[in-house]
């Protein structure tokens, strides 16, 4: 980037002006209500979650905690007619 932009001073056009529709930064932070618990997990998946974490840079009980969401979000959806687990609970 050693090569200088040079400005003209010539017309742009025809500008509009673009209402502002980003939200507001505390509209951005995620705050789900928490429920704080004791639980005992085998240290192979303590381990296991450490690793991973370090390696993406993040906290390993936020990563449990983020696959316990999406496994209860995925186990929540309603169920369709043809769904397996609408046709084990038939039965």
């Amino acid at each position: 980037m050693s090569a200088k932009i040079k400005y003209t001073n010539e017309p742009i056009g025809n500008p509009k002006v673009v209402a502002d529709f980003l939200p507001r930064p505390e509209d951005l932070v995620f705050q789900d209500e928490g429920v704080k618990v004791t639980i005992a997990l085998s240290k192979r998946s303590v381990d296991f979650f450490k690793i991973e974490a370090q390696k993406n840079n993040t906290q390993y009980q936020r990563m449990i905690r983020r696959l316990l969401d999406a496994y209860a979000e995925h186990h929540s959806q309603p169920l369709t007619a043809g769904s397996k687990r609408t046709q084990k609970r038939a039965a």
